[in-house]
């Protein structure tokens, strides 16, 4: 028998739903933008406060804090209201900026960010969430496009706003710009979003929040030392794996007796909400390690300067933004979802494919169309999993469901990177065995190599571009195996009208 059909508002005001849109791309930008706008200054910013061996740190930190205050900040919209969980988020965010301009040294610096990325994390998650208050299910995937834009946007523009601002002023004002745009963003949200609904005090699970914080930690701590600071069978990452998954357990034993669980177990039960986060999780391993290994590739064996190899991530971008939309626009006329990410981690299977094959005699073009095929493989991911979530979850669970696409897309990107970067360095070490001299493979430069002898720089270019090789193969087994998971996606009807927050009954799966 049908479940019955919950309370609906009818024709939900466009200028409430503009408002609100408008509201989630404000913190939205802000939170993206605090993640990649140091990549290009932080040699800058080193040579300032020293320790350039500790460089890795101020990316981990804000990368770490974000995966923590995902959950907890979509759990916490979901007992609060979202309008207040992005309030605070933007205030935690702009006193993480303000303590990093003024960082006296690079550990205050690292403390700064992860401040920042305690806030940023929340506001991203939130915001995404916020658009399931206020559109109706069928057209969540056009809005949740129009955000995945903001969200591409941010990513480019970071970098490029990063190095032009070192060029021109002190190193300080890449993060106190932060706070007119945060205070714009506080304003726009403040009348975008209307007031939480007052309900009964609700119990916080602090115990549930310190595991999960616990858990995410030495996972995200682990990926980013082993293979690179620590060996991967070293006792310090055996150490750090094994406390990871004492405090998982700890974490479960937990959730399972709460009263209001940070992470409800129960939505592991939930069909779309498993497909959908693993399918995120292998595609932030691809997006990430293609962010990461394609400006290397092409600074090192194409001979790029970083500015130019930087703008390779462009037409990835590119292939987001155009391949959001459109999927936001299919999910809005025809209500179905579940074949776009088959078809989209299948072309993504072959962005990696040409990659794998790439060699220092590939055209530029080609480079520029296999990440132009890489975003449109990515595109629909991201925006049909948190559909698919939302659609799927409790009303009352919808800030946490949303949550949980944006952790594991991130964790699934730390620890993918992490894991390509070891495979990579045992692959130059197989290619080129001692010719580099024990140095660290990341640390070439185009300027090391046209210092070599022809021999030995032709050996080291092909080296490098072998090793590189087996990354992307497996980031394309990786693909298909998230195509077939796709395939385990139930397609639910989306409704064209708003459910009513009182009528958050579990759906039926």
């Amino acid at each position: 028998m049908p479940a019955p059909t919950p309370s609906v508002t009818e024709g939900p005001d466009s200028t409430r739903i503009r408002l609100v849109i408008l509201a989630a791309a404000s913190v939205l930008f802000i939170a993206s933008l605090g993640q990649t706008v140091v990549t290009t200054a932080l040699p800058t910013i080193l040579s300032d406060l020293g320790g350039l061996s500790q460089i890795t740190w101020v990316i981990t930190a804000y990368l770490m804090a974000a995966t923590v205050g995902a959950p907890v900040c979509g759990k916490l919209g979901d007992l609060f209201g979202r309008k207040r969980v992005m309030q605070g988020g933007i205030v935690v965010f702009l006193l993480g900026s303000l303590l990093c301009a003024l960082a006296p040294s690079l550990w205050v610096l690292v403390a700064g960010r992860a401040v920042q990325g305690l806030g940023g994390g929340g506001l991203i998650v939130v915001s995404m969430a916020s658009v399931a208050d206020a559109v109706p299910p069928r057209e969540r995937g056009r809005y949740q496009g129009m955000l995945g834009s903001v969200f591409g946007v941010s990513t480019v523009i970071g970098p490029l706003a990063g190095g032009f601002i070192v060029q021109h002023a002190p190193w300080e004002w890449l993060f106190l710009m932060n706070v007119p745009l945060g205070l714009v963003a506080f304003a726009v949200l403040s009348f975008g979003l209307p007031k939480p609904h007052p309900t009964r005090r609700p119990a916080i699970d602090y115990p549930g929040a310190i595991s999960l914080a616990l858990t995410l930690s030495l996972a995200v701590v682990t990926a980013s030392l082993g293979g690179s600071t620590f060996p991967w069978q070293s006792p310090e990452i055996i150490g750090l794996s094994v406390a990871a998954v004492v405090a998982l357990v700890v974490f479960i034993l937990i959730e399972r007796r709460a009263r209001e669980p940070i992470l409800p177990l129960q939505l592991f039960r939930i069909n779309n909400f498993v497909v959908s986060n693993v399918v995120g999780l292998i595609v932030g391993t691809a997006m990430f390690g293609t962010i990461t290994f394609v400006p290397f590739f092409m600074q090192v064996v194409k001979g790029m300067s970083p500015a130019l190899s930087g703008m390779f991530t462009f037409p990835m971008m590119v292939g987001i933004i155009g391949a959001s939309f459109s999927a936001g626009q299919i999910m809005m006329r025809t209500g179905r979802y579940r074949m776009l990410p088959v078809f989209s981690t299948l072309l993504l299977a072959l962005a990696m494919i040409s990659l794998a094959t790439a060699t220092a005699e590939t055209p530029n073009w080609r480079m520029a169309a296999s990440m132009v095929l890489t975003g449109i493989g990515i595109g629909p991911v991201m925006g049909v999993g948190v559909t698919a979530i939302q659609n799927a979850v409790p009303l009352n669970m919808v800030g946490i469901g949303t949550a949980s696409a944006n952790m594991f897309r991130l964790i699934g990107g730390s620890i993918g990177t992490a894991i390509f970067g070891a495979i990579f360095s045992m692959g130059l070490t197989r290619q080129l065995g001692g010719a580099l001299g024990g140095g660290n493979p990341r640390a070439l430069s185009n300027e090391m190599i046209a210092a070599m002898e022809p021999g030995m720089r032709e050996m080291v270019i092909n080296g490098i571009a072998q090793a590189l090789h087996p990354v992307f193969w497996i980031a394309a087994g990786s693909a298909c195996i998230a195509c077939l998971v796709s395939l385990l996606m139930v397609e639910r009807p989306l409704d064209a009208r708003v459910p009513l927050p009182k009528d958050s009954a579990p759906a039926a799966e």
